[in-house]
C-alpha cells in the first residue's frame, strides 16, 4: 500500500471511531472533534463533514438495499461502516469505488461479526451500482 493509502486507510479507521462516538453519545462533529486534544487528519475531517452533509442520502439508500434488514436493526458498526464509504463516494474527489468498498469490507472484519464482511460487501455493491454521479 502506498503512502497516500495507508494515511487514507488510517484517517478512514479514525472517522469511523468518531462516527462511533458520536453515535454513542448522540452529539455532533463539531462538538467531539473540538474536544479532542489533538485535531484530526484533515481527511478525516473530510470524511465527517460528508457524512454530515450526505449522512441522510446515504441510509436511504442502505434502507432500499438492505434486503434483510431495516436500519433500526442493522448492527451499528455495520451500518456506520457503510455509511462512511457512501459518504466518501460522495465527495468532491473521490477515491475508485473499488478503494472504498475494500476499505468497508475491511473494517467490517476487523469491528464487526463473521457474517458482517459479505453483508457489508452486497449491500455496498448493490448501492454503488445504483449511485450514478
Amino acid at each position: 500500500m502506498s503512502e497516500l493509502g495507508i494515511a487514507r486507510h488510517r484517517a478512514r479507521e479514525r472517522a469511523f471511531e468518531l462516527l462511533y462516538e458520536l453515535s454513542i453519545k448522540d452529539r455532533s462533529v463539531a462538538a467531539v472533534v473540538n474536544e479532542l486534544p489533538v485535531a484530526p487528519d484533515p481527511y478525516t475531517v473530510a470524511l465527517l463533514r460528508a457524512v454530515e452533509d450526505h449522512r441522510e442520502w446515504a441510509e436511504e439508500l442502505l434502507a432500499e438495499f438492505s434486503t434483510e434488514w431495516t436500519l433500526e436493526r442493522m448492527a451499528m458498526v455495520d451500518r456506520l461502516i457503510m455509511t462512511l464509504a457512501l459518504c466518501e463516494l460522495r465527495m468532491e474527489e473521490p477515491p475508485p469505488r473499488a478503494v472504498i468498498l475494500d476499505e468497508a469490507v475491511e473494517f467490517a472484519k476487523v469491528y464487526s461479526t463473521d457474517g458482517s464482511p459479505s453483508y457489508v460487501n452486497g449491500v455496498l455493491a448493490a448501492c454503488f451500482s445504483h449511485y450514478t454521479s
